[in-house]
């Protein structure tokens, strides 16, 4: 068997103990057995790049290239359902089925509603090909390469499957509790932002633009509609055992319902039973099984006539408020979180709930010693949804609670930003949750990739008086910090390896309020130095492409303030790069004036990254998706075929990787 073989044999073997142990839970081999294999994979794939597949088991460890997702138009709109939330209006349902089928029996298929992102994959010849996201039902995002890096979709079928040869199936993207709850505890220690729910969590991670994250983050699917010319039954119920035996995964959990009262037993029986269940559920879908009586029942505008979802009633449960604190986050964002008495919610107890920002706070109208009415529903994040009547009628009710007008950290009078809820401390240098957010944000991947420290160890080292801003990170000692002499060795080496950060990463770094990266890029490309920079007026700084009123402000009253000016000259004094490259100057040129470019495929000679460093470098503009405005393609291998095919309808050239290179070269 020569390598070629080899590969296919491997990719075959690796899809089925994929599906065996991510939707069966039956791994007929143990996990080191299927590890030696992958790996084997690997290196015969590094050897073989010819071999390149998308779909190979390989590439579901996702990759660092950015993913811009092309909108592509569903084939068949993904309609949303109309929401019932009691037995009447499912028994009207019922009712409004049996009319419109003019008395004809019908059976209707009981499914649970899962609370994820809606997903729509597109299989031809057995292999995933597309998978495109709802969107607003007409058209959606195509973020197949993200979706590939989940393991209970099959990439593949086994070539005995009696599949069609082209067919959509849909269904959702979720987030497990057990990777939900991982995750946010990984953002509750780096002190980020949590998610409110893992449908939230799902939706964002399934956005991301690096599929190394999503791969990382344990998202799952289930499968709920099959759709195509050629399908195996001819009712929706029969459709889904079938796409169970080609290998998706169908929950175990629907079932066939003959009357009203069965449908009742299945809410009834899952409005308890929900809890128990791995991932968030949300209510119960109803579909008329058979496909010639939903065409025969027909659409209204928005949603389906055959279907409805009924949606399980939010737990409350009430307890006593006993204080409300204000927490200062690490971007200054000041948020009230309540302590209340214990009490039983959802199966867990419930000691703390947020209440976001200041507007929930005064809608809510709050005392010290309320009775207040607790939720949780699909939310992990307990919120406290209002007062009981008996608090809101007691005239001996306790203190009010209000916002503050100042930090609870600093003292210093806190701000309020147009068009954002939150409420800011603006003290970045006196105030110590604002200070450690500063330098954590300036030692992170994207900024100065001071890799060898983290979270806890700046806290550390602020506690210890060793730094007090991140220009002091470039004074420290070995005898300064510790014992542990390769630990030392590690950190000081990031550090000042990180004196060869490029000037617009510095510029990104430092922190300046809405100064994202894009925006640093295109002040530093602009501008060429922190010096021009610091001197620019905000006439100046609207005339950089991009740069609107609130950065250019934003910029001057950074500039403006002798604390921040003294804190970039100690960073200049300490050698990081204040200036554009001579190399970085002498690559510019206006080649690519004007001229917005796509990049797409997987590329011999630069990462996309670099690609579109060079796009701007040279007068262009990255753009992520098609229209008749896109002055070329810039394609790679293995070029997205929805990208591919509207290029050709609307008559956009393709540029090969080394005729790109060329044309900047001149």
């Amino acid at each position: 068997m020569n390598d070629t073989e080899r590969i296919a044999q491997l990719r075959t073997i690796l899809h089925r103990l994929n599906h065996e142990y991510y939707v069966l839970n039956a791994p007929s081999v143990t996990d080191r057995e299927f590890d030696e294999m992958m790996h084997e994979l690997q290196q015969l794939e590094q050897l073989h790049p010819e071999c390149y597949d998308p779909n190979s088991p390989t590439q579901r460890v996702g990759s660092d290239l950015s993913n811009d997702f092309a909108t592509v138009v569903h084939k068949r709109p993904m309609l949303s359902l109309s929401n019932t939330y009691n037995r009447q209006e499912v028994a009207d349902f019922y009712q409004r089925v049996s009319e419109g089928l003019h008395g004809q029996p019908f059976d209707v298929c009981c499914e649970l509603k899962f609370d994820g992102l809606s997903i729509s994959l597109h299989y031809e010849h057995r292999r995933l090909v597309r998978a495109v996201t709802r969107g607003d039902g007409e058209k959606g995002d195509d973020v197949t390469a993200n979706v590939r890096t989940i393991r209970s979709i099959p990439l593949e079928l086994p070539v005995d499957t009696d599949c069609p040869d082209t067919f959509e199936i849909r269904g959702e993207v979720l987030m497990p509790w057990a990777s939900f709850d991982r995750l946010n505890q990984q953002r509750q220690e780096a002190e980020e932002p949590l998610f409110a729910n893992p449908r939230n969590a799902a939706s964002g991670t399934l956005k991301s633009k690096d599929s190394r994250v999503v791969a990382g983050r344990g998202l799952d699917a289930y499968l709920y509609y099959l759709l195509g010319d050629e399908l195996p039954a001819t009712g929706h119920y029969q459709c889904l055992l079938a796409a169970r035996q080609w290998g998706f995964q169908v929950s175990r959990h629907i079932r066939l319902a003959h009357s009203l009262q069965e449908i009742y037993d299945y809410i009834d029986y899952w409005d308890q039973e929900r809890h128990h269940l791995p991932i968030a559920t949300d209510g119960i879908v109803l579909k008329v099984n058979s496909f010639a009586q939903q065409r025969s029942l027909g659409l209204t505008a928005k949603s389906p006539r055959w279907a409805i979802a009924y949606k399980f009633q939010a737990e409350q449960a009430q307890t006593t408020l006993r204080q409300v604190v204000f927490q200062v986050g690490r971007t200054g964002a000041v948020t009230p979180v309540a302590n209340m008495d214990p009490v039983l919610l959802a199966g867990t107890t419930v000691r703390r709930a947020t209440l976001h920002n200041a507007d929930v706070l005064e809608a809510l109208q709050l005392h010290v010693g309320d009775q207040v009415l607790v939720e949780k529903g699909g939310e992990i994040i307990p919120k406290i949804v209002g007062v009981a009547q008996e608090s809101l009628d007691n005239p001996d009710r306790g203190l009010p609670i209000h916002f503050p007008a100042h930090c609870p950290a600093c003292g210093h009078r806190l701000v309020h930003y147009e068009g954002e809820a939150a409420h800011y401390c603006p003290n970045e240098t006196g105030c110590t949750p604002l200070i450690l957010g500063r330098i954590e944000h300036f030692i992170s991947r994207k900024a100065m990739n001071i890799s060898s420290l983290g979270p806890e160890t700046v806290d550390e080292y602020y506690r210890q008086g060793l730094i007090r801003d991140a220009a002091d990170l470039y004074q420290l000692s070995g005898l300064q910090l510790g014992n542990d002499q390769q630990r030392v060795k590690k950190i000081l080496q990031s550090v000042a390896e990180s004196r060869q950060v490029p000037f617009e990463r510095v510029l990104f770094a430092i922190g300046i309020r809405f100064v994202g990266e894009i925006a640093a890029k295109a002040l530093a490309r602009h501008f060429g130095s922190m010096e021009a920079l610091a001197a620019a007026s905000v006439d100046d700084l609207l005339q950089v492409g991009g740069i609107g009123m609130v950065i250019a402000e934003s910029v001057r009253a950074y500039f403006h303030d002798p604390s921040n000016r003294d804190f970039v000259s100690r960073l200049a004094a300490h050698g990081l790069q204040m200036q554009l490259s001579e190399a970085h100057r002498q690559a510019q040129s206006d080649r690519l004036s004007g001229k917005s470019v796509v990049i797409s495929g997987v590329f011999a000679r630069h990462s996309r990254d670099e690609y579109k460093t060079l796009i701007e470098q040279h007068g262009g503009r990255n753009v992520g998706s098609i229209s008749a405005k896109t002055s070329f393609v810039l394609a790679g291998e293995n070029m997205g075929p929805a990208k591919l095919e509207k290029a050709r309808k609307l008559g956009v050239p393709l540029m090969s990787e080394d005729e790109f290179l060329a044309l900047i070269q001149g």
